[in-house]
């Protein structure tokens, strides 16, 4: 149903169109398609830019020619708008997200060296990307998979380069920005799009900036130039962000910062060495930084491996960082080293006590043999993990995921490869105090390329419960937290429900409250209901955490939707098994409502052109049950002064004593007063009235009022005067007494007025007739 609201509209008003639709047809999900025509684009109605709303789970698109239709918005030149639904549903009161599939390992378009898996979830998508570590442009290094299909994400081929000016992401090798050996990527904290990673280009070293949604660039800020002699700024270690900066690390030591609000250098910055230099010598520009950094009690800290040192070779060490100050920390005056001196570390981790609580930070070294060491955040050493003592030689640990497990533990997990070790997960529970319960240590994955995954870390993904790794081998994985197994045979999706999103037309009374959120496409006997979870938020906090029941279904009845106008439902499903996961079947979580049928809206200008005294609009459209047409709105337009028709009457009459030159085409001659005696005592006047419309708009139901002779009345009758026209009218009187005033008026509406619009009266108009005794004033 299309309607445009209560208000007339007149020249030059935005009118508001609003589609209704309802689907009738079957409950399975099935595209729909709205369209609707602008009738009239450019010449009596242009389509308003910005203007058109989609409910959730429906796509915009707009077309100038009425066919051809485009995912951006044409602006003024639309002739067309578009609504599109792939999984239309029964009532259209619902939104869906598919559910995770179990990722089989996956072979990246880096290959080789994709390093660690960056986790976005939007709009329904679930995508791993990942960078290309210690790259050299102009390499391609970015890389997109999606893990619905286990497929490269749509817009490749991957990989793409990556570049210092914003822009999207190109193609081939073309890279102008090369990336750290230790690839730490950041998330803005108001954007989980954009990205912050380490990047150096040809004269300077800084942060780089990557729009995953946008599927671009997003720039690149210097903060030190390259080069300096005896100690050389050849690369970057970091990123970690503190209290809205973003910190790294020069291969120098020193301490380099970026305002994330702002993108420009911290004011100071670049600050004082903190660690021993590593990879500084110069003229050896691809040196690598090895070493991360942490965050912990407000500090910041590094870990640096001077295996390649302009100082020489020297024991790799941890340092601390104090925003506050800009300096070393309390008793951190010193690098604390953790290992001897050729040995080397690539992490650095943030230890916890077994209530959860922050309180030491720790690091692990490869060579002679494997073991961490940690410092609490005064610099004092303390107990470390030992689930790497005894490891084989010649492994190397790569910085933790850190996450609560779904039986409440916090765990780290470690990636490891090398020596005799082809790729394996070193799990430590800080709940516990030890490694964790009923995963393997170490943990291979003997089903992902043969074993050889040479994994570089880790990211957790906090709907489905997965873990999903990376490394130099360039496979892309998932595992389960809890007992190590690859696949992980989790599933899950996340909803957020805003029923109001459903309506454009800024009424009230649309939504009666949340109904239900079910599983679809999927059987749930092949799903442990009573094992899987389902949390209800409301901007974050829990509101509920409702049971599946047997059919996979979870009552969101009892929940307000006046008290909570917005909910997001999560579902961490687990499985028996991946079978319902196929190329042609897609389960989901479905989230819906109680409400009326949502809403399309759009908006149009009238024109100004007078000429223009209606619009109408009329959907259509098709689902399945087929094609679909709404009603039709037409609407007059309310004409404007300057619109209206502009009518004037004349009257006068015959001043000649010939009658046949006193009617139509008579030549008269014509007067407003006959002169005095002309018709005598007794006698007849022949009057003639003319009417002229003016204005540029036609007059219609025009109509003659002349209280004194009636057959002036009916000789006009009722008529239509065009924009520009004059019309003429002839008719009589038969006088008894003289003089004799007669005085017509005319009355009239804009043409195509509804028949309630109030009619015009033009002003009098007179003419006389005068006997002997005419007076002349009359």
């Amino acid at each position: 149903m299309t309607h445009p609201g209560a208000a007339q509209p007149g020249h030059g008003d935005v009118l508001n169109w609003v589609v209704d639709y309802t689907n009738k047809g079957s409950t399975a999900p099935a595209p729909a398609t709205i369209t609707d025509p602008i009738n009239g684009a450019s010449s009596a109605q242009t389509y308003v830019p910005g203007s058109l709303k989609v409910p959730p789970g429906w796509s915009r698109s707009w077309s100038t020619d009425g066919t051809t239709f485009q995912g951006s918005d044409t602006g003024a030149a639309t002739t067309a708008v578009r609504a599109g639904n792939p999984s239309a549903r029964q009532g259209g009161t619902d939104l869906s997200a598919d559910l995770l599939p179990p990722l089989q390992s996956v072979a990246t378009a880096t290959g080789g060296d994709g390093y660690t898996p960056i986790l976005y979830r939007a709009g329904g998508k679930v995508e791993a990307w990942n960078l290309f570590h210690h790259s050299s442009a102009p390499a391609a290094v970015v890389v997109c998979t999606d893990l619905n299909t286990g497929q490269a994400c749509a817009g490749g081929p991957w990989p793409k380069p990556i570049n210092a000016a914003p822009g999207p992401l190109g193609s081939g090798a073309t890279s102008d920005l090369a990336t750290a050996s230790m690839e730490q990527i950041i998330r803005d904290p108001d954007h989980a799009n954009v990205v912050y990673y380490p990047a150096f280009a040809s004269t300077t070293v800084g942060v780089a900036c990557l729009d995953l949604e946008a599927r671009a660039n997003c720039g690149y800020r210097p903060l030190i130039d390259r080069g300096g002699s005896p100690s050389s700024v050849n690369n970057i270690g970091g990123l970690v962000e503190h209290d809205g900066d973003l910190y790294g690390i020069a291969s120098t030591g020193q301490v380099l910062c970026l305002v994330i609000a702002s993108h420009q250098p911290c004011a100071g910055q670049p600050y004082a060495a903190i660690v021993p230099p590593n990879g500084d010598r110069p003229a050896t520009p691809r040196s690598d930084y090895l070493g991360w950094m942490v965050t912990a009690n407000g500090k910041v800290f590094a870990s640096s491996s001077p295996l390649d040192s302009s100082a020489g070779q020297q024991p790799p060490a941890i340092g601390c960082f104090d925003p506050g100050t800009k300096a070393k920390c309390d008793g951190w005056t010193t690098p604390h080293a953790v290992g001897p001196a050729g040995s080397y570390s690539y992490n650095a981790y943030v230890g916890y006590d077994t209530g959860g609580h922050a309180d030491r930070v720790c690091a692990t070294v490869t060579s002679p043999a494997m073991r961490s060491a940690c410092f609490d955040f005064g610099g004092t050493a303390v107990t470390a993990p030992t689930e790497f003592d005894g490891l084989p030689s010649g492994a190397q640990a790569f910085s933790p995921a850190t996450i609560t497990t779904s039986d409440g533990h916090l765990r780290s997990y470690f990636g490891i490869w090398g020596g005799s070790v082809a790729g394996a997960t070193v799990c430590h529970d800080w709940t516990a105090g030890a490694a964790c319960a009923g995963f393997p240590l170490p943990a291979t994955h003997p089903t992902v390329n043969g074993g050889a995954t040479r994994d570089y870390g880790y990211a957790y993904d906090t709907t489905s419960g997965c873990l999903f790794g990376l490394g130099d081998a360039g496979v892309l994985f998932s595992t389960d937290p809890d007992t190590a197994r690859t696949p992980c045979l989790h599933s899950g999706a996340s909803v957020t429900m805003t029923p109001s999103a459903y309506y454009c037309d800024g009424g009230t009374g649309h939504v009666q409250g949340y109904q239900n959120a079910r599983l679809e496409n999927i059987n749930v006997a092949d799903v442990d209901l009573a094992a899987s979870t389902a949390t209800v938020t409301d901007n974050g906090t829990t509101i509920a955490t409702p049971s599946f029941g047997a059919d996979g279904t979870l009552d969101l009845s009892g929940i307000s939707a006046s008290a909570h106008p917005s909910i997001n439902v999560t579902t961490r499903l687990v499985l028996k098994n991946g079978s319902d996961f196929t190329s042609t079947n897609h389960p989901a979580l479905v989230v819906a409502f109680h409400g009326d049928a949502p809403q399309v809206c759009f908006q149009t200008k009238v024109t100004d052109t007078c000429t223009v005294t209606g619009v109408s609009n009329t959907a259509t459209g098709s689902d399945t049950t087929g094609d679909l047409r709404s009603n039709t709105v037409d609407l007059w337009i309310t004409p404007g002064s300057a619109c209206m028709p502009h009518v004037s009457v004349n009257k006068e009459i015959c001043s000649s004593t010939t009658a046949s030159k006193c009617g139509p085409c008579g030549c008269g001659p014509w007067v407003k007063q006959t002169p005095g005696g002309l018709l005598g005592l007794l006698g007849t006047a022949y009057w003639r009235i003319t009417v002229t419309n003016t204005g540029p708009l036609d007059a219609a139901k025009v109509t003659l009022d002349d209280p004194k002779e009636s057959s002036c009345e009916a000789a006009a009758g009722e008529f239509t005067l065009a924009a520009g026209e004059t019309k003429r009218f002839y008719c009589s009187t038969f006088l008894l007494l003289l003089p004799f005033k007669n005085t017509v008026t005319a009355s009239y509406v804009p043409v195509n007025a509804p028949a309630d619009f109030p009619r015009t009266t033009t002003d009098p108009s007179s003419a006389i007739a005068c006997g002997v005794l005419c007076i002349l004033k009359n």
